[in-house]
């Protein structure tokens, strides 16, 4: 199934057509608010001032498995987000990114390896994936990697469609 083709709300419950990326590469974050890797928000929200021009948005995925890290409502993650880290990209619906539950959105990145080799579950929160242009995953980054490093912004810069 293409990136392009699931199905996901955003976090407000609307509908989120991910057709509305076609053309645009996307970094796709599983978020948390209450993780020790939360201050990536900041890297994530400047990755989408410096490409979103340039055809590139972050999709924020919010998702309570990992010790329960996010366990706010849809408005507490909302005004988490905004007012703390100034993010302006879209958020999803909390999803499930792990086990029996695990959303198709999640059922298709988590096939993808890592530079590593390795697929399978996410291990953690802030796990990325990048989504080319044609709806192909085209990187996996493991949470820890930060969303600045040099192997990020440079993939990123490979896949900007201009």
């Amino acid at each position: 199934m293409a990136f392009q083709d699931i199905n996901i709300a955003a976090l407000d419950g609307s509908s989120l057509d991910l057709k509305t990326f076609d053309g645009t590469a996307v970094l796709v974050v599983n978020v948390a608010s209450k993780c020790g890797l939360t201050p990536q928000y900041t890297g994530l929200e400047e990755l989408q001032d410096r490409y979103a021009e340039r055809g590139f948005t972050v999709l924020g995925v919010p998702c309570n498995q990992f010790a329960g890290q996010e366990p706010g409502t849809a408005e507490e993650i909302q005004t988490f987000c905004s007012s703390t880290y100034g993010v302006t990209f879209p958020l999803t619906e909390k999803i499930d990114v792990n086990g029996a539950d695990r959303h198709p959105l999640y059922a298709e990145l988590t096939a993808v390896p890592d530079a590593e080799g390795a697929a399978g579950d996410v291990q953690w929160n802030f796990e990325k994936f990048l989504i080319g242009p044609d709806g192909t995953v085209l990187n996996r980054f493991r949470p820890r990697t930060e969303p600045t490093s040099d192997e990020v912004v440079t993939a990123i810069e490979k896949a900007l469609p201009r």
